[in-house]
């Protein structure tokens, strides 16, 4: 090995894997194939490339003859400008409490884009046509921020699924009130995966206006994509982008990597593996006395309440994160990189770490 080998591999064990996120893991070798490919000669700046023309074809092959793709940086970055795409000045945006648009995006919905967030608590991560009506409201009261978009997350931050029935009848009770659907899928490959259905069928063919499209965690280095499915629905999207900070200047690297994605069935298999892992880690955990899972495994989460003590020692052998410390819920993710030794390694330590 010469040097610049050496020194690329200092920064960090390539062998080691945790729980902790679906973000932490690298890129899937054809991912970073494509983007060597790709690399070559010159191509035309902020998205009049050959990539991402080609990539819109594949865009219509999965959502629709209707369907566009803005691609971006990230699902923070797709999320704001999809929802600035389908409200006024004066919108808001229906979601569920613990959404990520809500939770984990840093005020972003509301800095960025002026939105009024209005959340319904939900048992399970999701919303149904009942809890959209706490806050389906007051659409002529000035001093309400108008409900105009309801945004679902597919699958949930609890790795919960909704079924495309359950998005159809959001769709429709949305839509007899006035107002447009968003789903973010960061995670929509494992949705799709697990309900063994085309992304179309929960999306595009339920009444989705609009979504997030999710790479990053399914094997890209960077990039999502906001895809436009009812473009009567959408407004200066191009302006959108560029004023929020997500034109990519070399888009085609972006492009690239969604193509490698869903040209063929890497999204899928990536997916796939990663929702066979989480199921894997789920059958070892329920058998660990004194450990418990408090949501269905549907997705590539896993979420658990175990002691608290055992819990921080697990995590000083394995990377993961408290959903809810102070009721002892952990959340472990598996990736389309991790392995069946992986899981059965970290299934052991925590029957160690039970049993002291």
């Amino acid at each position: 090995m010469n040097h610049a080998e050496t020194d690329a591999h200092r920064h960090h064990d390539p062998r080691v894997r945790g729980f902790a996120s679906d973000n932490y893991a690298g890129a899937h070798p054809e991912v970073l194939a494509a983007l060597a490919l790709a690399n070559g000669g010159h191509q035309v700046a902020y998205g009049e490339d050959d990539y991402t023309e080609h990539l819109q074809g594949i865009i219509r092959g999965h959502f629709g003859a209707t369907a566009e793709a803005f691609p971006v940086f990230n699902g923070t970055g797709a999320n704001v400008v999809a929802l600035q795409a389908v409200t006024d000045r004066w919108g808001a945006v229906i979601c569920a409490e613990s959404a990520h648009i809500n939770v984990d995006e840093g005020g972003a919905p509301e800095h960025m884009a002026g939105l009024k967030l209005l959340t319904v608590p939900t048992p399970d991560g999701k919303l149904t046509p009942e809890l959209i009506d706490r806050q389906a409201w007051g659409w002529e009261d000035e001093h309400r921020a108008m409900p105009q978009v309801v945004s679902i997350t597919q699958s949930t931050e609890l790795g919960t699924l909704y079924t495309p029935e359950e998005i159809r009848a959001i769709c429709e009770h949305a839509h007899a009130h006035g107002m447009r659907v968003h789903l973010d899928g960061s995670r929509i490959a494992n949705a799709a995966a697990s309900l063994g259905v085309p992304m179309r069928t929960f999306t595009a063919d339920a009444g989705v206006d609009i979504l997030s499209l999710g790479g990053t965690k399914n094997g890209a280095v960077f990039g999502e994509a906001v895809v436009v499915i009812d473009q009567d629905a959408v407004r200066n999207m191009k302006h959108l982008r560029k004023m929020s900070m997500q034109l990519a200047s070399k888009m085609r690297f972006v492009s690239v990597q969604l193509e490698a994605l869903l040209a063929k069935d890497l999204w899928l298999r990536n997916a796939r593996h990663a929702n066979e892992m989480a199921q894997r880690l789920a059958e070892g955990v329920r058998a660990v006395h004194g450990v418990e899972i408090v949501h269905p495994v549907q997705a590539n989460a896993v979420f658990a309440r175990l002691p608290h003590d055992v819990a921080e020692r697990l995590r000083e052998r394995f990377r993961f994160y408290f959903w809810d410390e102070s009721a002892g819920v952990v959340r472990w993710m598996c990736s389309f990189d991790t392995t069946e030794d992986d899981v059965d390694t970290f299934v052991a330590a925590l029957k160690e770490e039970m049993a002291h």
